[in-house]
């Protein structure tokens, strides 16, 4: 029996997109940087998952969609997070995701995704700085709410 152990060629590589990178020094700068990724009328429709990926200097190397979900929630993949930040050489990342329904309270699945997230980062050297839950009248910290 003759077994072939060889695997797919992986091409690695991040071409970032600014010349002048924005810094993010508190939840306000990144829920203002995020609410504009949303298409008008998107915000309230369905639920969308994002990562905003930071450098060491908390300067926003860019962004993410991770999933898209329906009325009421949206599956995030741990591994697909930390592969995007892993690939865009982040040092902190801002989770994000939206609530179509206007209200602004964590859910117990939110909390959940933010510590598998967290705690599987802190293996890798990075660092979740904040999870933002946006609507379109504003937003929620963890990090402000002492949640992190």
């Amino acid at each position: 029996m003759d077994i072939d152990y060889t695997v797919g060629e992986v091409e690695l590589s991040y071409k970032p997109k600014f010349k002048k990178l924005h810094k993010v020094v508190s939840s306000e700068d990144a829920y203002r940087y995020l609410l504009p990724t949303y298409k008008e009328g998107t915000i309230c429709y369905k639920e969308y998952f994002k990562v905003l990926f930071l450098n060491q200097s908390g300067q926003i190397l860019g962004y993410t969609l991770i999933s898209e979900g329906g009325i009421t929630e949206t599956c995030a993949d741990v591994r697909v997070i930390l592969q995007a930040a892993l690939l865009t050489n982040s040092v902190t990342i801002i989770l994000a995701h939206n609530h179509p329904s206007g209200s602004m309270k964590p859910s117990r699945q939110d909390m959940e995704i933010t510590k598998q997230v967290k705690d599987a980062a802190q293996l890798m050297r990075i660092k979740v700085l904040d999870h933002i839950i946006l609507t379109d009248t504003g937003y929620y910290s963890f990090a402000d709410e002492g949640q992190l």
